[in-house]
């Protein structure tokens, strides 16, 4: 039974951080005006964006059910997100076959995609720690 509920947990994580990237990605193309291309431009930078949070948050704990819940740890995806926005950066441009990464891109996706994903992720922790109230 708890493998189950571990399961659903990370499910829940991972498909609540994929929606914040899609919605961070959507964003930036609608900031620059191609949201009218976002059926082509979409999976270039969804992608490579997910793919940097996964190798950058594994182990950064991002994922770790167990310290989830404590509203202490939000620091660690905030710094992940941080840490993932170079490495997406280089991937994306590896995609689109671009010789040059703009350091501006780096920092305001790395500072406003970390606000994005602490304000999602603190309110995670606070569904989880309802939840573990209710369930003693």
């Amino acid at each position: 039974m708890k493998i189950f509920s571990v399961s659903r947990g990370l499910l829940l994580i991972l498909l609540g951080d994929a929606i914040l990237l899609a919605g961070i990605v959507l964003t930036g193309l609608g900031t620059h005006n191609s949201l009218a291309l976002a059926a082509s431009r979409f999976l270039p930078n969804f992608l490579p964006f997910a793919l940097a949070w996964l190798v950058i948050g594994w182990p950064f704990g991002v994922f770790d059910l167990g310290v989830l819940p404590v509203g202490r740890q939000l620091w660690r995806p905030v710094v992940a997100l941080l840490c993932c926005a170079p490495l997406f950066a280089v991937l994306r441009a590896l995609w689109l076959g671009d010789e040059t990464i703009s350091v501006v891109f780096v920092l305001v996706l790395g500072g406003l995609g970390s606000v994005g994903m602490v304000v999602w992720r603190a309110v995670l922790c606070l569904i989880l720690m309802r939840r573990e109230a209710r369930d003693g």
